[in-house]
């Protein structure tokens, strides 16, 4: 199903908005439909906006800290350290 957008333009460019002729000028200089430019420009607009995954939880509570390292202990290596290497100096 395809819904519909009246879209009204400024009388001027602003940073909230564009003028027909801008929008005109674009669809030339890019060899495409006006509509074209109009989904690119919203399309870019969405990737730069909204979040790119859902929003979790939000941050963990002690006792959830706790036994990850609990659970974390048992996945642990054992015995003694054969090497070690640094990144830093």
């Amino acid at each position: 199903m395809s819904a519909n957008l009246l879209l009204k333009f400024r009388s001027k460019d602003t940073s909230f908005g564009v003028s027909r002729e801008t929008l005109k000028a674009l669809s030339k200089e890019l060899d495409m439909a006006e509509t074209a430019v109009v989904h690119i420009a919203l399309a870019n607009f969405a990737k730069a906006t909204l979040p790119a995954y859902e929003a979790d939880d939000g941050p963990l509570m002690e006792s959830d800290i706790d036994r990850l390292k609990q659970s974390a202990l048992s996945k642990m290596p054992q015995g003694r350290l054969l090497s070690k290497k640094s990144l830093v100096g």
